[in-house]
């Protein structure tokens, strides 16, 4: 807990903002400044000279030379980085960058953020807090929470989804796959993150077999099944993808923002069709920024309506309050005034449904693939976990906010 004592703050600048909470991965609370946004940073091993290296990351995300050499003080005054509260105790850092520095580039506010500082190993990014009139500049969730649950006809209930793999399958046999998972029930069913479009499982052909065999199943079900095609591709090729999702009829897409390049995935918010957008977290563990952060809070704030991330207790290593706290920071309207649904995948199992839906609450997409796939009977074991989604919850405190 911070004391008074143990937390020095910037020189006060005029104008101060209103105060903003504190975002949940640790990062300090500040008034927000008229024209500035908050970085939040974990510096390690700073201690007693956490002050001066404040002051040399806030010139290394700024402008990045000797200030000697600016002498245009007005410059000086807009555009280099301010030191604003710190907490020796724990190293941790704020610096209030220039909006002005950024624009309205999803790329340009990550290398901002954490451009330079990423090959500096002693920096991590945990959060940023942003003013509404900046968070403005950028797409936000196009469809969220409620936009999503009435495109599958599900106002209140958990969702389920599956994936379509392994990459290597032609066209034909995803299809089949595809439409035996949605009529067991699944709501979603997306391309796995590695097929993109291979010689297999060519994208124009694909796309079109696996959405009519979804499509077959929703007229015998009376079901919404959705299908989440993976875009991947240069500019020009990721648009005509998009343009033939349109001709398809096709509403949603799985995309990742660190493959595409974030200012990609932005733009895909502002294709003709409006899609609504998964986001996968390929290449998301490789910088040192704060899951909840980038997760939690730059995908949805770049356009993602939902987002996967490593479940605990599957086949990666968060815990059980990591990934509790990435999907409430998902969920919250905070960057984006929707909110978007959280998907934790990762080695998960039928067995384990009810347990996650009582962690999670009813506002999460359930991700099952390999433990569907491997199942002597696919069909039983699809509908098996639908099932257990439906039946729940056991009791009537479940599903109260974690």
């Amino acid at each position: 807990m911070l004391t008074p004592s143990s937390v020095v703050t910037a020189q006060a600048l005029p104008e101060a903002g209103q105060m903003r909470a504190a975002p949940t991965a640790g990062g300090l609370p500040e008034a927000l400044q008229p024209g500035f946004l908050i970085a939040h940073y974990q510096l390690s091993g700073a201690g007693a000279q956490l002050a001066e290296r404040a002051a040399a990351l806030a010139v290394e995300q700024s402008v990045e030379m000797p200030l000697a050499g600016i002498a245009d003080a007005g410059l000086r005054a807009r555009v280099v980085a301010r030191v604003g509260a710190l907490d020796v105790a724990s190293g941790r850092a704020n610096l209030h960058l220039a909006e002005e520095t950024v624009g309205q580039d999803p790329a340009q506010l990550l290398n901002m953020l954490f451009g330079n500082c990423s090959l500096q190993d002693d920096v991590t990014l945990l959060g940023v807090t942003l003013s509404a009139v900046f968070r403005a500049r950028f797409p936000g969730s196009r469809f969220g929470i409620d936009g999503l649950r009435q495109k599958l006809g599900a106002p209140a209930r958990p969702l389920t989804a599956s994936a379509l793999k392994p990459q290597g399958l032609p066209p034909a046999d995803l299809a089949r796959l595809a439409g035996r998972l949605a009529r067991a029930g699944i709501d979603l069913i997306k391309d796995d993150h590695g097929i993109a479009n291979q010689h297999s499982a060519p994208f124009a052909e694909r796309v079109p077999a696996v959405q009519a065999a979804i499509a077959v199943a929703n007229r015998e079900t009376g079901r919404h099944t959705l299908y989440a095609p993976s875009l991947s591709g240069d500019a020009q090729e990721v648009t005509r993808q998009l343009d033939l999702l349109a001709d398809e009829g096709v509403s949603m897409a799985l995309a990742c923002p660190f493959l595409l390049g974030v200012s990609r995935f932005a733009e895909l918010t502002r294709h003709r069709h409006p899609v609504a957008l998964m986001a996968h977290p390929a290449l998301a563990g490789s910088p040192r920024i704060a899951p909840e952060c980038l997760l939690g809070d730059l995908f949805p704030l770049f356009g993602a309506d939902a987002v996967i991330f490593p479940n605990h207790g599957g086949r990666f290593s968060w815990s059980r309050t990591r990934c509790l706290t990435l999907a409430e920071r998902i969920r919250s309207p905070g960057l984006t005034g929707r909110g978007a649904l959280p998907i934790p995948a990762g080695g998960m199992q039928v067995e384990r449904v009810e347990e996650m839906l009582d962690c999670y609450g009813r506002d999460v997409v359930l991700l099952i693939g390999g433990n569907l796939l491997a199942a002597p009977d696919l069909d039983h074991r699809a509908r098996q976990f639908v099932d257990a989604v439906a039946r729940w919850p056991a009791s009537p405190t479940a599903g109260a906010a974690p």
